[in-house]
């Protein structure tokens, strides 16, 4: 059955609201905790993680940046999550940007090397993407990926956004800048990225 949504929640929903906790097929997204900073230095440290995201991070970066989510919660630009593995912090996906007043968030991601090649991204990508189109009722969900990583592309195709077209010059990375291609998923879309709504 289509799901059909309104307006997305009103300013001040979030910041009343705690962050959730998400089931994802046998993953859980949680919110960060200041004992995940190892797991965040060792994330942007790994090579195929920095190639993407032109980063790394010391200890007390990581702090800051585990410590720098809750305010953007409350503030309702973002929200980041730990994707969890039997207790054990695997990757991350964000809403890097959310915009509530035009029903728009925009996501990002990570995996460890240990964990890939287990669909953790698409899975937990897909149930965030439920949630947000569910809970906080928005109309669109993006995402970019460079067009040289072409696994960031299966990731947004098995969760169900639709591939849109490629934004020249978009992404700098650490070998200069990168056409992006762009993905998309509606809350009408059903988990292929096929729309099966227009409201």
């Amino acid at each position: 059955m289509p799901l059909l949504v309104g307006p997305a929640v009103p300013p001040g929903w979030m910041a009343a609201s705690p962050q959730p906790r998400i089931a994802a097929e046998g993953l859980l997204l949680r919110p960060w905790q200041p004992a995940d900073r190892p797991t965040v230095v060792a994330g942007y440290a790994d090579p195929a993680i920095q190639r993407w995201h032109c980063r790394s991070m010391t200890d007390g970066e990581a702090a800051d940046w585990i410590a720098a989510w809750p305010g953007r919660w409350r503030g309702e630009t973002g929200a980041g999550w730990a994707i969890v593995d039997a207790d054990r912090v695997v990757g991350q996906l964000s809403l890097r940007r959310v915009v509530l007043a035009e029903g728009l968030a925009e996501v990002s991601y990570w995996v460890l090397p240990g964990a890939r090649g287990r669909r953790v991204a698409p899975r937990t990508l897909a149930a965030l993407a439920e949630w947000c189109f569910g809970t906080l009722r928005l109309h669109r969900l993006e995402l970019s990926h460079s067009t040289a990583n072409p696994p960031s592309c299966r990731v947004a195709q098995r969760a169900g956004f639709a591939a849109e077209g490629t934004k020249r010059g978009e992404g700098y990375h650490v070998d200069g800048w990168h056409d992006m291609h762009l993905h998309a998923r509606l809350a009408g879309d059903d988990a292929t990225g096929a729309t099966t709504s227009t409201g």
